[in-house]
């Protein structure tokens, strides 16, 4: 049965069937300020990747200005923080509804978002000034940890005294957020290990460290980002037992498990145990093809009603699924040790993250600020704006995707003869057409994520206005 989309979507006009759950909460305005930052990174992250994009092609444009060294820090980091201020809005925004109790602190809170954006600040004026001083993905002066971790301290004691109690009877995305929480924290320190001599001075325990924590990290993130999915999951079809079933509280476990061994396959190249490359090859692949799965069998419990009624966010979980199988795929070729020693460093390793990072975890994100959006504060969104949006970011991407991997195969069998005297400027030649696509695709992708995200943001400052007042 095909359901006419209208113009808009606006919840008070439409009527739910008697057994729908979704009640409307007033979440925490230290969440709705994440959000507000968060997609502020994104399409700020976005477009120091465009403009490091066209480096790639002009490597003199704006290299006086702000080189490339400058711009891939920029967007790197600017992305990342885009992860966490989503997670941590979202988090904020429907832990306390889930469990019917009150944030905590609020107070606490906004001090952990004007700590994080004050932080985020000063690493962004520091990277365009040329002082660096971290390690790759953290590349900031490393005092500007201390900030960090302070910050993430606070949504710790927020969190855990917000949902303190039973944690039996609580739903498996209270689980995932703590996990999460933790977990980055732990891994930050572990990130952090170089500064000591013991493992300065042992380069293979150097990069094994590095390398583990980075990994783990984006495992911890993860599961603030699927614990999201999953509350939003339950929202939409009105159905508890998809996040508190046993078979989905077995497949929170195998993803912990995940989180603590998915790292391996990037360490392939340092001397270590072939029982720990065999271990990180197999569980590796399991916490992507679980959750699709679960999202793949949730949608079909959903009414048509229901469908209409969280048409937008329903629509990005849906997106979210396909790029699940999407990099699963890709995940499964890269971790198999024969060809991880020609694609890993390779723009194929970029296109696995970039597909990761805005397939997944954006839509997600972007699936939750809709939900705010539409649900909570019952605002009317036009749907012929988001659907080009929609169309626009996922066939951009999708084509960005390509070209990355098209970019990585060209320097995988060069990799393949590492005796060959070929020059640098023969690879550059061969992938001229790969970085011209993703330099191009890349600029469409900002332009859909922008029609996506600019929306949202504009209703968000109002709100934050309207309760200010």
């Amino acid at each position: 049965m095909l359901i006419q989309q209208p113009s808009t979507i606006n919840v008070s006009k439409v009527k739910l069937p008697s057994n729908h759950q979704t009640k409307v909460f007033s979440p925490s305005k230290a969440g709705t300020l994440f959000l507000i930052s968060g997609i502020i990174s994104l399409l700020a992250g976005m477009l120091f990747g465009i403009l490091g994009s066209v480096q790639y092609l002009l490597p003199d444009f704006l290299a006086e200005a702000i080189p490339f060294y400058k711009t891939r820090p920029l967007h790197v980091s600017l992305v990342i923080a885009w992860i966490f201020q989503g997670a941590a809005g979202s988090i904020y925004s429907y832990a306390p509804a889930s469990i019917k109790k009150q944030l905590f602190s609020e107070i606490l809170a906004r001090v952990h978002w004007m700590l994080f954006v004050i932080t985020g600040l000063g690493i962004i004026t520091s990277y365009m000034l040329g002082h660096f001083g971290g390690r790759e993905y953290l590349e900031y002066p490393v005092w500007f940890a201390v900030p960090i971790t302070l910050s993430w301290c606070l949504i710790i004691v927020n969190y855990f005294k917000t949902v303190i109690g039973s944690l039996r009877k609580y739903p498996v995305y209270i689980w995932m957020w703590g996990t999460g929480i933790i977990a980055f924290l732990v891994t930050y320190f572990e990130a952090y290990l170089w500064l000591f001599n013991s493992v300065q001075s042992n380069t293979v325990r150097d990069i094994t460290i590095q390398w583990k924590a980075n990994g783990a990290m984006v495992g911890a993130w993860n599961q603030m980002v699927y614990g999201t999915a999953f509350y939003l999951m339950e929202r939409i079809s009105g159905n508890k037992n998809v996040s508190s079933s046993r078979i989905t509280f077995f497949f929170y476990f195998l993803g912990l498990t995940n989180l603590l061994f998915n790292w391996g396959h990037h360490t392939y190249i340092v001397p270590s145990a072939v029982w720990i490359k065999d271990v990180a090859f197999i569980i590796s692949m399991t916490e992507l093809l679980v959750l699709g799965n679960i999202i793949w069998n949730w949608k079909k419990s959903v009414t048509e009603s229901q469908r209409l009624f969280h048409l937008i966010p329903y629509r990005l979980l849906l997106a979210s699924d396909v790029w699940i199988f999407i990099n699963l795929s890709l995940a499964i070729l890269i971790s198999i040790p024969g060809l991880n020693f020609y694609t890993h460093g390779t723009h194929i390793t970029v296109a696995h993250a970039m597909g990761t990072t805005v397939g997944i975890n954006t839509l997600i994100l972007l699936a939750s600020a809709y939900f705010l959006i539409i649900v909570v504060h019952r605002k009317s969104v036009s749907n012929k704006l988001f659907n080009t949006g929609y169309w626009l970011t996922n066939i951009s991407l999708l084509v960005f995707w390509i070209s990355l991997l098209g970019a990585g195969i060209v320097k995988s069998l060069q990799a393949k003869h590492p005796f060959s005297i070929d020059p640098y400027e023969k690879y550059l030649e061969q992938s001229l057409i790969w970085f011209r696509t993703f330099s191009y695709s890349g600029f469409a992708l900002l332009i859909g994520l922008s029609i996506l995200s600019v929306p949202l943001l504009r209703i968000f400052l109002n709100e934050i206005k309207v309760r200010s007042n």
